[in-house]
């Protein structure tokens, strides 16, 4: 049983309710991506290009035989990938540069302190070393 309620207080706590909120929103954001890539950002792309579907590029190793399929190396995906790889990449950096930029607005303390004015008895202290030092 206190494994059980040990496992509720770890999975309740701020940072896991965090992590799991980005990794749902990343997972969406991932498959934004990928379709404004596959559907918005390639096919002009390929107009471009000379009317190239990217999704269809690919080198054949072995014709299809019968119901044998054939085997290729689809390099028109890899590449949308690619793509979509550097506009999500590029989003969390300029997403991160962001928060960390707002963190050091935060952390930055508004004025020096000044020094604190010595108390009575550390005055007293200092005069009574400089009139020893004067005597000797």
């Amino acid at each position: 049983m206190g494994m059980l309620k040990e496992f509720k207080e770890f999975a309740v706590k701020g940072n896991v309710m965090d992590m799991a909120v980005g990794i749902i929103v990343g997972a969406a954001f991932g498959k934004i991506v990928s379709s404004f890539v596959g559907d918005v950002v390639m096919p002009p792309i390929g107009v471009m290009l000379g009317g190239v579907n990217f999704t269809d590029l690919a080198y054949v190793l072995q014709e299809a035989v019968g119901e044998t399929k054939a085997v290729a190396i689809n390099y028109g995906k890899f590449l949308q990938t690619i793509i979509d790889f550097v506009i999500v990449a590029g989003a969390v950096f300029v997403a991160v540069k962001t928060i960390n930029s707002m963190k050091k607005v935060e952390e930055a303390p508004a004025e020096p302190e000044a020094e604190p004015e010595p108390s009575k008895e550390e005055v007293l202290l200092g005069e009574i070393r400089d009139l020893l030092k004067t005597r000797n």
